[in-house]
């Protein structure tokens, strides 16, 4: 192993194959496989799913030696990124907050960041290793278990990942102040105009369900759509900004932006994580700041949010 830890990021360092033979800089196949003790078959079942560093040129699969060195001690329990945390996936202005808070306390001793991608991107940069967390909501609480389980097992990955609990949150449509209008159906038939989410977003999927279950034909909400919003706090500002009349979000952006909100249930907001990350000391941090008095105080203040679970695992393989 001195190989792997001893030159850490120096690519002048002189790793050696079985056979002693210095190692380049940039491996192939059959070197990377030797270097990691594990046969070709797998080398490429590794790079299929996303799982080592590696870059095609002319062709052929290439390895950078110091990255692999990287992703091998990241891989390890207690690996060299346990100061690190990066969040993906769907928006939330608490979670956001927290983070931030959690930031601000730690200072330079860690670093902690949240990339707001939508849950269906998160997931894919979970499964490649370029996040460590994922916020997912995908469709109603009461459903939520069965429904989340089945979204992690698209991705091979999922044999690695563990479910965690943040809360329940209050998704619905954000309004404009003077577009308000209480009752559901009439409100998604007026003639106002849309600022929608990416495909791929849990709030986007609401939309649509929420669409079907009124036996309202979604095209008519694309032909008044101005805008596409790639997070629910652009959606929300945008509709501030009057670039648009209404947007699916939920209770507690239309609070932070001062709109309107009409209800159309609860949803689950969980984290999908892998499980070495679970005992991370900046994750337990994390949980700890989520479970505060002060982050319960600020969830009370924004709205639509509901804790009894949180931190509670509720799938793992």
């Amino acid at each position: 192993m001195e190989s792997l830890t001893g030159h850490l990021g120096n690519g002048n360092s002189l790793a050696a194959d079985r056979q002693g033979q210095a190692l380049p800089r940039f491996m192939n196949v059959r070197q990377v496989a030797d270097y990691l003790h594990l046969n070709e078959k797998k080398i490429y079942s590794l790079v299929n799913e996303g799982n080592i560093p590696a870059t095609k040129v002319t062709g052929k699969w290439m390895f950078p030696r110091d990255l692999v060195d990287r992703w091998l001690l990241e891989s390890s329990y207690g690996g060299v990124l346990t100061d690190r945390l990066a969040v993906a996936g769907g928006d939330d202005p608490l979670l956001s907050r927290v983070i931030m808070n959690l930031a601000r306390r730690i200072k330079a001793q860690a670093h902690i960041s949240y990339s707001c991608t939508g849950t269906a991107l998160g997931l894919s940069l979970l499964a490649r290793h370029r996040a460590d967390i994922c916020a997912v909501h995908w469709g109603p609480a009461d459903e939520s278990q069965n429904r989340h389980a089945a979204l992690i097992n698209q991705y091979p990955q999922h044999h690695d990942w563990a479910l965690v609990r943040i809360c329940r949150r209050e998704q619905g449509l954000m309004v404009r102040a003077e577009r308000q209008e209480q009752d559901l159906g009439r409100l998604l038939q007026a003639p106002l105009r849309w600022v929608v989410r990416q495909q791929g977003s849990g709030s986007q999927r609401y939309l649509q369900e929420t669409l079907s279950r009124q036996r309202l034909d979604a095209k008519v909400i694309e032909q008044r759509t101005t805008a596409v919003a790639l997070s629910e706090r652009e959606a929300a500002s945008q509709l501030a900004m009057n670039i648009g009349d209404i947007a699916p979000g939920a209770r507690s952006s239309a609070r932070e932006y001062g709109l309107a909100f009409v209800s159309v249930g609860w949803e689950a907001f969980d984290l999908v994580l892998y499980r070495g990350v679970y005992f991370r000391r900046l994750f337990r941090e994390l949980l700890d700041e989520l479970r505060s008095d002060a982050t319960l105080k600020l969830a009370a203040s924004l709205g639509g949010y509901e804790f009894t679970d949180t931190g509670r695992v509720i799938w793992a393989e």
